[in-house]
């Protein structure tokens, strides 16, 4: 079954404009490139891959934009802009004019005020990606759940994945109001979720049996035609392995028919995407 990886990074450290990964996250706090992940992709059978931003800024967007046009395993790449600022729209412009460029992600967890996305300036800039043609990756937590509802509600011809299942607190094992608010979430049509960074939520002593209710609930509520899968690769090696986490999605996935897997491992990416399917 050929595959898509919907969330993947790629860093370069010396260039100046990644803040993050921190020198106390060892096991990637280092330059992360195409050439480091293509033999995990060879070994697992993905065909292409989503690459996301990691950094807050323009600079970064355009690092990896420039990456994407000689990288083909880079099918789509989403990146990032100040979503409150005046020229929001023209920078928007600008990196659609890159043929991979798919969106934006603010990531919307760094930021202290929950409902910050629902400010006027805010909702002007997605109002005009959804005219574009683009998409908005949601970067959260379980507290922002209700706020996703509200932006859905507001803008239902804006495109919305949820990146990794909005963080669970799966080490914890709290899942509600998760649960509630992520079942609530799931009635807008405009939404998937991406099955992605679960490994890293439940910690170093993940197990199938810890992570299974939270990507069951996903499946459930979304149905597969609106859930994707991701590697988070590198951010997955706090963790797992690339190959490790590829398994446990196989795993969580397997009762599942031929066309709800090939929707999770392919077809929802590539369609959310504008990829080829």
């Amino acid at each position: 079954m050929k595959r898509i990886d919907a969330h993947q990074h790629y860093w370069t450290l010396g260039l100046g404009h990644n803040n993050w990964p921190t020198p106390d996250l060892a096991a990637i706090h280092r330059d992360f490139t195409p050439a480091d992940l293509r033999p995990h992709l060879s070994a697992c059978g993905v065909v292409g891959t989503v690459l996301v931003q990691a950094a807050p800024n323009m600079t970064e967007t355009e690092f990896l934009l420039d990456l994407a046009k000689t990288e083909d395993s880079v099918a789509a790449v989403v990146g990032w802009i100040d979503v409150c600022a005046p020229d929001a729209i023209a920078d928007l412009r600008r990196f659609s004019q890159h043929p991979k460029f798919r969106g934006i992600r603010p990531m919307l967890q760094g930021i202290e005020e929950t409902a910050y996305i629902l400010q006027p300036a805010a909702l002007a800039t997605l109002e005009v990606i959804a005219e574009m043609g683009l998409r908005f990756d949601a970067l959260i937590q379980p507290r922002h759940l209700p706020v996703m509802a509200a932006l859905a509600d507001r803008l239902p011809a804006l495109p919305i994945v949820v990146d990794h299942g909005a963080k669970p607190f799966i080490e914890n094992g709290i899942s509600q109001p998760w649960r509630a608010d992520m079942a609530a979430l799931a009635e807008r049509s405009n939404v998937c979720v991406k099955l992605s960074g679960l490994v890293t939520e439940a910690g170093e002593s993940w197990s199938l049996d810890r992570l299974k209710p939270y990507a069951q609930h996903l499946l459930d509520v979304f149905g597969a035609s609106r859930v994707m899968f991701g590697s988070d690769w590198p951010v997955v090696e706090l963790a797992a392995t690339y190959e490790g986490w590829m398994q446990a999605a196989d795993d969580l996935t397997a009762h599942l028919g031929e066309t709800d897997r090939h929707a999770v491992f392919f077809g929802t990416a590539a369609r959310f995407y504008g990829l080829v399917d």
